[in-house]
């Protein structure tokens, strides 16, 4: 083979290495969802490559032919994707950019690479890729990281966030940033009576209502089935907190309307906390608001309170009590005083209430009126009444076996605890167990017993009645009184509180009220017991219109176990 001969084969056979090269180019290109333009500058020419007519209803055929996809961009991004388009014009070798086009109703991406030869652009390639799907993915994990899915309001989160930079930028500026925490009264009663959807539905519409307040100075997130948080910078003008909660207010006094046809009356509670005096950052202004938010639903519905430091410090405390609490439970450090309760015309012992005292493991007497409304939140209050009513039992039972003793033991019973399925029976139990007789136990309840299921609690007074149970009611005159539930009552007892025998010397409308009771409840054929009984004027008093008992210091305090038997000792002897 001549030297010519050879020249020409190795010709042909790099002409075909470099058209199988081409074919394999190709055929990547034209399987590709991506389209390719390709520039030869030398040449002044392009080739259109890929998945083109996937993208354009129009053919690139000439360098000019590229300011049509300017034609297609909008405006605002038409400069930056010239830019792209020919980055050789600016000297560049690399340029990237997304964009939407309107007409396609797609995200694209462009990428231009440009080659050089001399200073002198040589090649071009642009990519053009689809991106639509991505970007809907990313929009809606975006849409997620920061949007309530439910109400479209923030959420939590982005809340925080959004809140923490305005906090940062309030330290410099000196202004107020607020927190107001807005809670749905009794939202599980909602829930419960119409249903989960139903409950959705009323978060969703309430939820657009408060949309409707978002602006640049205020943020609002929906953060628990039944809580919102809104933020409101320089809260002064049309943007005070008092002018945004009076037409909440003003919205929820009218009915929400769910699944169509049910109409649903709310009301709500608020609290506020203000940066820097509350709090000197995000979670602890959150903090702050959701904490007098629960201190301004013991003022009723639609009330508001604004954070103060002593309501901080309260919590404090009642945390640290609940937490005591718990060990008292678990380390039964609980005691029980009795109070003697006398005939007002005889003295005579009538019987005894039954007092639970808490003594901490520091020896302080940490007060009822402090532990018990903690417990009745927590649900501590169950345990502790069971104990209560054990050991009640227990110790009257000794009392009746040592000293033949003829009284009435009272017993006080909680909401909680008397609306539990299993109360009537436990109760009958502990009776068995202590062979005390059903008779000789008074159970006071309070007017909140009486608040939710009037029915249902009376056919559960009734059950004890028939178990020959006294019933007492506790606390007459104060709270939800009413004279016209009285007559559907199956009670023995009405004890007229403490409130009224404080002022029933000085004060003549007190003694109007007070005498007005007493003829009444002997006409319904109850016992009345006099609570707070402190001086001999007040005896007198209630002896000459004829209450039956007296409870109170002057005849006797609350003692320990060991002092009232004692006294039944002396009793007993005839001292």
């Amino acid at each position: 083979m001549n030297d010519l001969q050879f020249q020409l084969d190795m010709v042909r056979a790099l002409n075909q290495q470099l058209n199988n090269k081409e074919k394999m180019y190709q055929l990547v290109c034209s399987t590709s969802q991506n389209a390719f333009l390709y520039i030869d500058f030398k040449k002044n020419k392009l080739d259109v490559l890929g998945n083109w007519k996937g993208f354009f209803d129009f053919q690139a055929e000439a360098l000019g032919d590229m300011v049509k996809l300017l034609d297609l961009a909008e405006d605002r991004d038409k400069s930056e994707l010239r830019q792209v388009l020919f980055p050789e014009k600016s000297g560049e070798e690399n340029k990237v950019m997304e964009c939407y086009f309107p007409s396609l109703k797609k995200w694209l991406e462009f990428e231009a690479t440009v080659q050089y030869e001399g200073g002198a652009p040589a090649e071009k390639v642009l990519r053009i890729r689809d991106i639509t799907k991505f970007k809907k993915q990313n929009e809606e994990l975006r849409y997620m990281a920061y949007y309530d899915v439910l109400t479209g309001l923030y959420n939590r989160n982005y809340f925080v966030r959004i809140l923490s930079e305005w906090i940062r930028e309030a330290q410099d500026s000196g202004e107020i940033v607020a927190v107001m925490c807005v809670d749905i009264d009794n939202f599980k009663k909602i829930n419960d009576g119409l249903g989960l959807v139903a409950g959705d539905e009323l978060i969703q519409a309430f939820g657009l209502f408060l949309k409707e307040f978002m602006d640049e100075r205020t943020i609002i997130a929906h953060v628990t089935d039944d809580t919102y948080y809104i933020a409101v910078r320089n809260p002064v003008g049309s943007h005070s907190i008092e002018k945004l909660f009076g037409k909440i207010v003003q919205r929820v006094n009218e009915p929400f309307y769910v699944m169509g046809k049910h109409e649903v009356s709310i009301s709500v509670c608020a609290g506020v906390a203000e940066f820097p005096e509350a709090a000197g950052n995000s979670l602890e202004l959150i903090n702050c608001s959701e904490i007098v938010m629960f201190r301004a639903k013991e003022h009723g519905p639609n009330s508001m309170k604004y954070f103060e430091p002593p309501i901080f410090q309260d919590f404090i405390d009642n945390i640290n009590i609940e937490n005591k609490l718990k060990e008292a439970v678990n380390m039964n450090r609980f005691l029980l005083y009795y109070q003697p309760q006398y005939d007002s015309k005889s003295q005579k012992l009538r019987g005894v209430e039954a007092l639970i005292r808490w003594q901490d493991d520091s020896g302080k007497m940490i007060s009822p009126g402090v532990f018990i409304p903690i417990a009745e939140k927590n649900g501590m209050i169950v345990p502790i009444g069971t104990w209560v009513l054990e050991e009640g039992i227990r110790k009257y039972a000794a009392w009746r076996e040592n000293y033949n003793c003829d009284m009435v033991l009272s017993l006080n019973i909680s909401a909680i605890q008397y609306k539990r399925p299993d109360f009537v029976s436990n109760l009958l139990e502990i009776l068995e167990k202590y062979r005390v007789n059903p008779k000789d136990i008074e159970l006071e309840i309070t007017e909140s017993v009486l608040i939710d299921d009037f029915e249902q609690v009376v056919s559960k007074l009734r059950i004890l009645k028939e178990y020959g149970i006294k019933i007492s009611l506790d606390d007459f005159g104060t709270g939800y009184s009413s004279l016209s539930y009285l007559k559907g009552l199956p009670i023995d007892t009405l004890k007229i509180d403490k409130s009224f025998i404080d002022t029933v010397i000085q004060d003549e409308s007190t003694q109007v009220i007070t005498e007005s009771i007493v003829s009444m409840v002997k006409k319904l054929g109850f016992e009345t017991v006099a609570e707070g009984v402190e001086t001999e004027e007040q005896y007198e008093y209630l002896k000459k219109i004829e209450c039956d008992n007296i409870q109170g210091f002057l005849l006797g305090k609350p003692m320990p176990a060991e002092e009232i038997a004692g006294l039944l000792k002396q009793r007993s002897a005839g001292v």
